[in-house]
């Protein structure tokens, strides 16, 4: 029974982080160093490093970074732009930890599963809050602002206190994310190729109107050059005038 709670904690404090880590990783570092440093939360050997007061130091200065620029819109979607490069990685590094004194293969496995899920809330986070930023008014980018800090402060508190709970609402987030993702994906496209056409930096493609009128200038300009080879031909007595107006009407036809 010891050993099938001490597995359901680990797996719980593995996800849990790498599922923050994709939302706020600072406020990850933050809560997990100064957690373990105060001795509220037992952190396994690989992660006591975040208990350094330099890590904690650096973390809390970045929290704190992230707390205003993620309340600016267009700020907070370049912010998470960068940071694509840094969550995931640091997500999967964290989750690699978090399982403590393993074989290699057994780190590499959480890795793996650290880095997708902290992709997935990454993701998920990221293309909501370029949605949000479509509404001119900035108090709906506060409230989500707000409420991702909140998630992931009652999130890694859940996984602490609560692992069964909290990994039946990480099933419930990935089914949703799964579901929603390819839904905001092609939303987010739509609107980067209106933002692109606006800004002239997409070319907007014919209209069907455009496609048929120039087919009928092509047509047109194929029949005078025709008409202009009979003159020439008649004109140097290739032909006579009757099979000049022969052939002159069979042109006019083809064209109307």
């Amino acid at each position: 029974m010891e050993n099938y709670e001490a597995l359901l904690a680990t797996v719980a404090l593995m996800m849990g982080v790498s599922w923050a880590s994709g939302i706020n990783l600072y406020a990850v570092l933050l809560v997990l160093g100064w957690g373990g440093s105060t001795g509220h939360i037992a952190l396994p050997t690989e992660l006591s490093v975040l208990q350094d007061p330099l890590v904690i130091g650096a973390a809390g200065v970045m929290y704190f970074i992230e707390f205003f620029i993620d309340k600016i819109p267009g700020m907070d979607s370049m912010w998470d732009s960068i940071h694509t490069f840094i969550r995931i990685p640091a997500g999967a590094m964290l989750a690699a930890g978090a399982v403590g004194d393993v074989t290699p293969a057994l780190e590499i496995a959480a890795g793996i599963l650290g880095g997708g899920i902290a992709a997935t809330s990454h993701a998920t986070k990221a293309g909501t809050r370029l949605l949000i930023n479509t509404s001119p008014e900035p108090f709906t980018n506060w409230s989500a602002s707000l409420m991702g800090d909140f998630l992931v402060l009652s999130g890694l508190w859940t996984a602490l206190k609560y692992p069964e709970i909290f990994l039946i609402l990480l099933v419930i987030f990935l089914s949703v994310a799964i579901w929603f993702l390819p839904k905001l994906w092609r939303f987010i496209k739509i609107m980067l190729s209106k933002i692109g056409k606006f800004l002239g930096l997409v070319e907007v493609p014919a209209t069907a109107n455009g496609a048929i009128n120039v087919a009928t200038e092509m047509q047109e300009s194929n029949q005078i050059a025709a008409l202009e080879r009979l003159q020439q031909l008649r004109d140097k007595g290739t032909l006579t005038q009757q099979e000049f107006e022969q052939q002159k009407n069979k042109i006019v036809k083809e064209r109307t």
